[in-house]
């Protein structure tokens, strides 16, 4: 079971430089556990791309249903309070976005406040480099 940012997850759905290391990471355990507004970002992402190229309009709609299906199989990380409370805290010790910390904070419930326990998967070096920090063992695309 791993934890997975946004940031790994969209090269998953939208073809990207990093999409092969992230169909390599999902392959070597499919287990995904998500930050529950990762779901959000992800959509997003799919939105922004279909503005940006309006000829792949029906290809990301395929390329969404793909994704709410996944997402069905994956264990989210609700506990909004909680969360906010530990992101609150890692704003504050490392130099991250309010989103990137979140997930760390989410990471760290999921991992029932023993990062040891859980691996990260990101492919922000940012991000990577807190969540290493607060202790959990971070995968990126390499």
């Amino acid at each position: 079971m791993r934890f997975w940012d946004t940031s790994a997850l969209v090269p998953l759905f939208i073809a990207e430089r990093e999409s092969g290391p992230a169909a390599r990471r999902l392959r070597e355990d499919p287990e995904v556990v998500v930050w529950t507004l990762a779901r959000l970002e992800l959509l997003a992402a799919l939105a922004r791309r279909g503005r940006d190229e309006p000829a792949a309009t029906r290809q990301l709609r395929l390329v969404r249903r793909h994704f709410l299906d996944a997402w069905e199989r994956w264990t989210e990380v609700t506990a909004a309070d909680i969360v906010r409370r530990h992101a609150e805290r890692i704003v504050g010790t490392h130099p991250l976005r309010a989103s990137d910390a979140l997930h760390i904070g989410a990471a760290l419930v999921a991992a029932e406040h023993e990062p040891g326990t859980l691996e990260f998967v990101t492919f922000d070096r940012r991000q990577a480099a807190a969540a290493e920090r607060e202790g959990f063992h971070v995968l990126g695309p390499e």
